[in-house]
């Protein structure tokens, strides 16, 4: 893995650290493939039960570092094509593998959230945000428009005007604000500490059915009632028949804190 990225596994719990810190986390192509690298890791190791996802030093990421990128036009323009194994070029896969690992992710966002970092944060399952971290969709700054998966997560949290207004202004905005359009999930003068409390709590739960939690919701949100029935069923009949089940209505029966096996979701 690029050493733009860091990944440190503290029992359940799985660290991923942008550590750039010198380029305010400037997303370059190296620090792009440490990105999927690390979601690739923690997916392997079935012991983690939650992922908390954050930029060392002042700011969360400041984006994509244009100037870095852009040094190689060919490389860069090469990696706006996708593997045909894969529904997303280098550039979404980076935010979007998030979205795929069977385990809740929370970003803890201070600083700058600008442009692709935002979409990148947008990826987790969960954002714990500074009162005065500073968000932009700032794509349209360049004259662009967001292109990192951002089209698909933004549409789940705003309505259209207001994902409008901001992809094509390129405002910028605190958290506070951030907060009451609901970007975030929480707003906290300690994000890390607000991320880690809900990180320890999910960690607590059947990895099996926190899994099964996070692909049904993402699966069914936005599909008919009746194919979100079969898939609710689906999942259920798939945790009745598993382990961690078993030992959850021991557990509550016994009045005592379950001891999970780590998931067999992938």
């Amino acid at each position: 893995m690029p050493d733009r990225v860091s990944v440190e596994i503290d029992g359940p719990l799985a660290h991923v650290t942008m550590t750039r810190e010198d380029r305010l986390n400037g997303l370059d192509l190296a620090m792009l493939r440490g990105l999927i690298d690390a979601a690739a890791q923690v997916r392997a190791d079935r012991s983690v039960r939650a992922v908390v996802l954050s930029g060392a030093g002042r700011s969360f990421s400041a984006g994509l570092d244009f100037a870095s990128v852009g040094e190689k036009q060919g490389q860069m323009m090469l990696n706006f094509l996708r593997p045909p194994w894969r529904s997303t070029n280098l550039y979404q896969e980076a935010c979007w593998a998030w979205r795929r690992l069977p385990v809740p992710v929370l970003a803890v966002i201070r600083g700058h959230c600008f442009g692709g970092a935002l979409q990148l944060a947008l990826g987790a399952d969960f954002r714990f945000a500074a009162p005065d971290a500073q968000f932009s969709v700032m794509e349209a700054k360049w004259g662009l428009v967001p292109d990192m998966s951002g089209t698909a997560t933004l549409r789940e949290l705003l309505p259209m005007d207001v994902a409008k207004r901001l992809a094509m202004t390129a405002e910028v905005f605190d958290g506070a604000k951030a907060g009451e359009l609901g970007l975030v999930t929480e707003v906290d003068d300690d994000p890390h500490a607000a991320a880690l409390k809900l990180a320890e709590q999910l960690a607590t739960r059947s990895p099996d059915a926190v899994a099964a939690t996070k692909r049904l919701f993402q699966r069914a949100w936005h599909v008919s009632p009746w194919q979100a029935f079969r898939l609710e069923s689906a999942y259920q009949l798939r945790l009745l028949l598993g382990a961690n089940h078993k030992i959850a209505r021991k557990a509550n029966g016994a009045k005592k804190a379950a001891e999970y096996v780590n998931r067999t979701f992938r």
